[in-house]
């Protein structure tokens, strides 16, 4: 049952890996649990405590600017993924006509994406941090009760944050789960953490690139030095547009809003880092090895050639989308120059990619080259004898798109029984915002 009442708004040292013999399981249809290849049919598992525990299970909520993740702890892959989009009709309601879909007054996630021509979409969050509360927690209303079916009173949940989250949001958060939700205890995790905990690490420098904004956030024995964080305004978002206005200029008929989710999922497909820029455009230029084609909705068939590598160099060079800041391998070179120099050396040979914008091919290859580049004009003044001393290491592992859930669900696990670590509501009834003070220093 939804809750009738709207929040009003108004103005560790220890190194954690993912514990392999974690049962994994889905919980998308609440008529079964799934055990492996078994299925085990509710009437069978009522009784059992295993059932009833998945029945209190915490949830794992990832939040990001262009889409939300969110599952149980304990699982190795989100239960649920959706854009974290809100859309309403364009149309007043008697001109109202979808055809298959059904339009409603608020729209979110997939239903939202999937109305998106015949709807004004909005995003609740900007660069990572929440700018539009009321939609936001429309989203989350979606989440709760359209995807994941559930009444979240009394359950606990994990919540995820960017850096440098303005202390408000986060105490907006927490009122919300409390006041609206019912949660009966809440945990704020920093994302750039939790993609850490995720490969087993509790040092590193994280790159975390989403659909909205990346952060490059130096971490010491689990805590954030906020002082050497930096933000880039060049994600996702941001590829696909260029994608757009570069194919725009090859003479396709695209529509930068309608368009713009077939448009994503191109990038997704056939776009790339280039290793060598040079070559590459030499190469596309000269010859058609780079070609390669896309069937859109409508049938018809397009040429995607040096957009391939073209639209995601604006995150090495990003004065290509209108954006003054340096480029993604320049922003880390400076930020682990930045720190002390007796733990610089230990940063570069943990450098962690996380998110969907660090999934195109060929990305920690150049990141690493231009490290390199950046270390012999820059540190050995051109003289490249030393070089082969520079050590780097990028993680890149597969899963990196769902690293900060996954390192939430592994935290979740962690605390399942660690009551003195979650926020409880008798503790934010009692001490309000006080309440945050026990997550330690952000």
């Amino acid at each position: 049952m939804r809750p009738a009442n709207v929040v009003n708004l108004k103005a560790r040292n220890t190194e954690l890996r993912p514990a392999s013999n974690i049962h994994f399981f889905s919980l998308n249809n609440p008529l079964e649990l799934r055990t492996g290849w078994l299925k085990l049919p509710l009437v069978c598992a009522a009784s059992s405590s295993v059932f009833r525990a998945l029945l209190t299970l915490q949830l794992v909520l990832d939040g990001g600017t262009g889409f939300l993740k969110a599952g149980y702890a304990g699982q190795n892959f989100p239960d649920h993924q959706f854009p974290s989009i809100v859309g309403r009709p364009i149309l007043r309601t008697e001109e109202r006509d979808g055809g298959d879909i059904q339009l409603k007054d608020i729209m979110c996630g997939d239903e939202a994406a999937a109305a998106r021509s015949m709807l004004q979409i909005t995003y609740p969050m900007e660069n990572g941090i929440v700018k539009r509360w009321d939609d936001m927690q429309h989203v989350w209303d979606y989440t709760f009760y359209d995807k994941m079916n559930l009444d979240p009173t009394g359950r606990k949940i994990l919540l995820t944050e960017p850096p440098m989250n303005p202390l408000k949001n986060r105490e907006t958060m927490c009122e919300v789960m409390f006041e609206r939700y019912g949660f009966g205890g809440v945990y704020v995790a920093i994302q750039a953490v939790l993609a850490l905990y995720a490969q087993g690490l509790s040092s590193g420098v994280v790159v975390d690139s989403g659909d909205g904004v990346t952060h490059i956030v130096p971490v010491y024995e689990s805590t954030v030095l906020n002082h050497l964080t930096r933000r880039l305004d060049v994600a996702g978002r941001d590829v696909t547009r260029n994608l757009i206005a570069l194919l725009l200029r090859r003479g396709y008929a695209l529509n930068r809003t309608a368009d713009f989710e077939t448009v994503r999922q191109i990038k997704e497909k056939l776009c790339y880092v280039s290793y060598d820029l040079e070559l590459d455009q030499r190469l596309s230029e000269d010859t058609t090895v780079l070609v390669e084609s896309y069937t859109l909705p409508d049938g018809r068939v397009i040429r995607v050639g040096s957009e391939r590598f073209e639209a995601p160099e604006c995150l090495f060079q990003p004065h290509l989308v209108d954006v003054e800041q340096p480029g993604i391998a320049e922003f880390l070179f400076n930020t682990i120059q930045a720190a002390d120099v007796d733990v610089r050396s230990s940063l570069y040979k943990a450098i962690v990619l996380s998110g969907g914008s660090s999934m195109y091919p060929g990305l920690p290859s150049r990141l690493e080259k231009e490290l390199k580049q950046l270390w012999l004009t820059k540190v050995l003044g051109g003289n490249p004898e030393r070089l082969n001393k520079f050590k780097v290491r990028i993680e890149d592992p597969p899963r990196r798109r769902h690293m900060v859930f996954l390192g939430g669900a592994v935290l979740a696990n962690i605390m399942a029984d660690k009551e003195n670590m979650w926020i409880s509501k008798a503790e934010w009834e009692e001490q309000g915002a006080r309440a945050l003070e026990k997550l330690g220093a952000r």
